[in-house]
């Protein structure tokens, strides 16, 4: 069969079934975390260690598995990582202890490397704009699974308990194994770039006024749906009255915005620019969150308009990031992983910051008013840094 042809780049399908895996583990069990610190008998801070210590090591997991990508080729990497997934997602489902529960998760966060590897084949097999229309459309139908994702832990959650969200990963690990081994032939040329070559050339990316302005707007644009991740489960239920499977239904309202925004990026990041199509999306999503702030200022802030603005905020970050992604890989081509790994280090680093903070701050009066501010001041810099580059751009005439 054509599919199973080792020596031909991936399909699309399998690079979004690929980062779609990472976004599922990452988000399928939010609506559980309140029932789950109550089932090990923690404070919910402990349980959203879950989230914001679960980002830290992929943001650690990410750092090292570029260059290693580069190095060795996305397809021997890519079948590691998912073994080393699917294995840990059991010892999770088997978790007697809080603490066992957390050290599964934190081997777990490997498989979040996946995104890293994806971004670095498409940039293989494309050049700089038409890279960022490939990432928006891989990254499109990557925004299928986190939107189903809560809907789905929570229905679970309600009707088998939290361990069902366990053998879910377990079980789509196991398949996108096979689904890499017949598929996912090698994109890198050339037996990758050694490390001592890659040493040499890391001053180069380093130096670049444009890797480090694309990271940090991504980082930022990011961030503040990190910052999301952290505060929402606890607002939802304590602010808002909400049930899990609400909660679910209501956090699939931001992928359907990043949906919509993959769609519009793919269709005309190569006509726009990279740099427009990164101004245009924190712009808009900065503007949503000072709505919702403003509205949080008046006590006029629920949980549809609340959730509604966030998923505008995911149309935003659907413009921008495929074109910041692809922004910070075109500095120097050859190191497209190192580059994707230290721009998601960046971000998830960002995060997993945010997350914590977030979860801190909100949960002490589980307060709507400073889960918006913290995403709206997330937002804004991601805007800060996109227009910092644009400004050195027309001083340097580039």
């Amino acid at each position: 069969m054509a599919f199973f042809n080792r020596s031909t780049p991936p399909h699309i399908v399998t690079l979004v079934l690929s980062t779609g895996i990472a976004a599922l583990s990452l988000n399928i069990f939010l609506p559980s975390l309140p029932g789950m610190a109550r089932h090990f008998g923690v404070d919910y801070g402990v349980m959203q260690l879950t989230i914001s210590a679960y980002l830290a090591m992929s943001a650690l997991a990410q750092f090292l598995i570029g260059p290693i990508s580069d190095r060795y080729g996305r397809r021997p990497v890519t079948l590691v990582v998912v073994a080393i997934f699917t294995l840990a997602s059991v010892a999770a489902l088997f978790a007697p202890t809080a603490q066992t529960f957390l050290a599964a998760r934190f081997v777990q966060a490997v498989v979040a490397t996946t995104f890293v590897i994806s971004r670095a084949a498409v940039r293989d097999m494309f050049p700089g704009p038409e890279a960022a229309s490939r990432i928006g459309y891989v990254t499109m139908g990557m925004s299928l699974v986190p939107m189903i994702g809560p809907v789905v832990g929570g229905v679970l959650d309600a009707a088998f308990g939290w361990q069902a969200n366990m053998i879910v990963l377990a079980a789509s690990g196991v398949g996108l194994f096979w689904l890499v081994w017949g598929d996912m032939g090698e994109t890198v040329a050339g037996g990758g770039l050694g490390f001592r070559a890659q040493l040499r050339a890391y001053p180069v990316l380093f130096r670049s006024q444009r890797f480090w302005g694309y990271a940090l707007s991504a980082a930022s644009a990011a961030g503040l749906f990190y910052a999301y991740l952290g505060g929402a489960p606890l607002v939802g239920e304590k602010a808002f009255g909400l049930s899990p499977v609400e909660i679910g239904y209501y956090f699939a309202l931001p992928s359907v915005g990043y949906l919509i925004g993959n769609w519009v990026s793919g269709r005309f990041a190569t006509r726009l620019g990279m740099d427009k199509m990164v101004l245009a999306g924190t712009a808009l999503a900065t503007a949503a969150l000072a709505l919702a702030l403003i509205a949080a200022l008046s006590d006029g802030l629920g949980p549809l308009f609340f959730f509604t603005t966030v998923a505008i905020t995911g149309i935003g970050n659907g413009l921008a990031l495929p074109s910041a992604n692809a922004g910070m890989m075109s500095v120097r081509p050859e190191l497209a992983g190192t580059a994707s790994g230290l721009g998601a280090t960046l971000s998830i680093g960002c995060g997993a910051a945010l997350s914590s903070l977030t979860a801190h701050f909100v949960g002490l009066e589980v307060s709507v008013l400073r889960l918006v501010a913290i995403m709206f001041a997330s937002s804004l810099v991601s805007v800060l840094m996109m227009l910092w580059v644009l400004h050195r751009r027309r001083a340097l005439g580039i």
